[in-house]
């Protein structure tokens, strides 16, 4: 093949790469805004950081608002995920089972998955859970930034989602790391992308 031609494919092939991540940029920036309170199964609110059985101030957030969802009538339960970390006595999901239950949702309204370090396995998890009780639809609780991910991983897990998100903005550094997410999940499969987020943190 001529010089020319590998030359020009090797700019095509640049070109539309480049155009590929900055329509995913968008396409993670548009859905950080989401706030869907539609009637669903469950609130399903995504782990984050506790420290000795009290959750981080991130993960406080979402429980708050996954609480002020409940309170609403958006859906009857609400289930906290989550697993530890070396050395912790206690999971992100029962640290904000016990946070929901000493602000008011009785037990039984109350669901704790503590498998999965990743996103998808947190939900993986959450779904096979979900299905036993018949459950098929659910508002993911996360951060802004987090959204467009959430729901992709929902649709290769295999339950009807929206999407719910905290108060607040994102940060530029977390809209980048979110497009790349998306963007090699996309190619990779998310699986394998969030099983690597989660070891490198």
């Amino acid at each position: 093949m001529p010089a020319g031609r590998i030359a020009l494919l090797v700019v095509v092939g640049a070109a539309l790469g480049a155009l590929y991540i900055l329509v995913t940029f968008f396409q993670v920036l548009h859905a950080s805004g989401e706030d869907d309170r539609s009637s669903v199964d469950a609130v399903v609110v995504l782990g984050a950081a506790q420290y000795g059985g009290e959750p981080s101030p991130v993960l406080a957030a979402r429980l708050d608002h996954a609480y002020e969802l409940w309170a609403s009538g958006v859906a009857p339960l609400v289930v906290t995920t989550g697993s530890n970390q070396e050395g912790d006595r206690f999971t992100e999901g029962y640290a904000g089972f016990e946070y929901l239950r000493f602000k008011g949702i009785p037990e039984d309204a109350l669901l704790v998955i503590t498998d999965g370090a990743s996103t998808w396995e947190q939900l993986a998890a959450t779904v096979r859970q979900l299905h036993t009780r018949d459950l098929v639809s659910a508002v993911l609780v996360s951060d802004p930034y987090h959204s467009f991910r959430l729901t992709q991983i929902a649709d290769e897990v295999g339950i009807e989602s929206t999407i719910s998100t905290t108060d607040g903005s994102s940060s530029l550094r977390q809209l980048v790391r979110e497009t790349a997410a998306v963007s090699l999940g996309r190619i990779l499969g998310y699986r394998r992308v969030d099983n690597w987020l989660s070891r490198v943190g």
